[in-house]
């Protein structure tokens, strides 16, 4: 009777220890209520050392020879200015705190474009090169993915997925409790291969096509853009999902 009843006891902890890790918080910006798992700034700082460890294992165009290079920085410096009047306009400067914005051309031939958590973000040569791309093409992809660090996409993305294996964890051990220090250093590695839903790409869309028109961008080059993707991608198959 007393194995049973602190059987039942630990596995009241484990599932309260979960709850306590798992809450849902609100987008202070956009009023969303999000799924949240470790705080923002601990997010941020796994994203960036990701970020540099993809910088040191892959080619980066020096923006000071390089036309596109140029571009991508050029594009990034000017929305990211527009962002922070924004931000400025809404007294929520402070939402920005973390935010330590990278532009990085790489040399790889993928049709692809990121920002992660606190705005590392990445641009490959094969989306300059394949598609042609000029300054307001390149903002319309620069909006949606800064959006996506702005509405922390990723960090309710992940608390999903930990939430979703953690829970199986508890529920078929009752004490799961030591596998949720490796929770940190998991989530990590996944930042670079997470897949955002339907909502979360149709409000980066709507949120990048405003910042990029604050700063200084054209909002119907994205019409063009759509069809250069659609082009290089074989009518859709396959399309990234920006």
């Amino acid at each position: 009777m007393i194995h049973l009843f602190s059987r039942k006891c630990l596995g009241m902890a484990a599932l309260a220890s979960l709850c306590f890790l798992f809450s849902c918080t609100q987008n202070a910006l956009s009023g969303k209520n999000q799924l949240t798992m470790l705080p923002e700034a601990e997010v941020q700082s796994l994203a960036s050392s990701q970020y540099t460890d993809f910088i040191k294992t892959h080619a980066v165009v020096n923006p000071k020879t390089n036309v596109n290079a140029a571009m991508v920085n050029r594009v990034g410096l000017n929305i990211t200015k527009a962002v922070n009047r924004y931000y400025a306009s809404k007294n929520n400067t402070a939402l920005l705190s973390g935010y330590n914005w990278e532009y990085n051309l790489v040399n790889d031939n993928a049709i692809n474009a990121w920002c992660m958590p606190g705005g590392k973000i990445a641009f490959y040569t094969g989306i300059l090169e394949q598609l042609q791309l000029n300054d307001d093409e390149v903002a319309m992809i620069m909006g949606h993915e800064m959006a996506h660090a702005l509405r922390e996409h990723s960090r309710e993305r992940l608390a999903k997925s930990k939430a979703t294996s953690m829970g199986l964890s508890v529920a078929s051990q009752l004490l799961g409790l030591g596998q949720m220090g490796d929770v940190a250093a998991n989530l990590g590695t996944q930042l670079l291969s997470l897949k955002y839903g339907r909502d979360d790409e149709t409000e980066a869309d709507l949120v990048g096509l405003e910042i990029a028109a604050r700063g200084g961008f054209k909002p119907e080059a994205s019409v063009q853009l759509w069809k250069k993707m659609l082009s290089a991608t074989g009518g859709g198959k396959g399309q990234p999902s920006f």
